[in-house]
C-alpha cells in the first residue's frame, strides 16, 4: 500500500466522520497554486477548512503537531483562494480544523480539533 492510498483512506474516514457529525461536503483535495486543502465542509453557516493528518504511532507526538506554521499559512492562502473563486460563500465566517488520525488504517482513531488555528 502506498502512502497516497493510505492518505486517501484516512481522508475518506475523516470525511465520513464529519458527515456523521452533520457537516456538508463542499470539496475534497482542493488544489491551487497556493497549496492544498484536504476537506472543505460547511457546518450550518460556517465554512470549515479541514487538514487531515495521520500517524500510525503517536509515541513521537500527535498527528496534529505536524501542522506547522508554514503548513497553516499555505492552508490559509488556499482558503482565501477558494473563497475568492466562490463569491456565494465569501460572506460566511470560516474556521480551520484538524482531524488527527492514529492507529490502524482499517479503523483509525479520529480526533477532531475545531478551530485548530486562526488566521493572523
Amino acid at each position: 500500500m502506498t502512502s497516497k492510498s493510505d492518505g486517501d483512506r484516512i481522508e475518506q474516514a475523516a470525511l465520513a466522520y464529519l458527515q456523521q457529525q452533520g457537516l456538508e461536503e463542499l470539496a475534497t483535495n482542493f488544489r491551487c497554486r497556493c497549496g492544498e486543502i484536504d476537506l472543505i465542509m460547511r457546518e450550518s453557516q460556517c465554512l470549515v477548512f479541514v487538514e487531515v493528518r495521520y500517524r500510525r504511532d503517536t509515541r513521537f507526538g500527535d498527528a496534529s503537531a505536524t501542522v506547522t506554521r508554514q503548513k497553516q499559512s499555505r492552508i490559509i492562502r488556499s482558503a482565501q483562494y477558494f473563497r475568492a473563486r466562490h463569491p456565494q460563500l465569501q460572506s460566511l465566517p470560516c474556521r480551520f480544523d484538524v482531524i488527527a488520525a492514529s492507529g490502524s488504517l482499517e479503523q483509525p482513531s479520529l480526533n477532531w480539533i475545531r478551530d485548530a488555528f486562526a488566521t493572523v
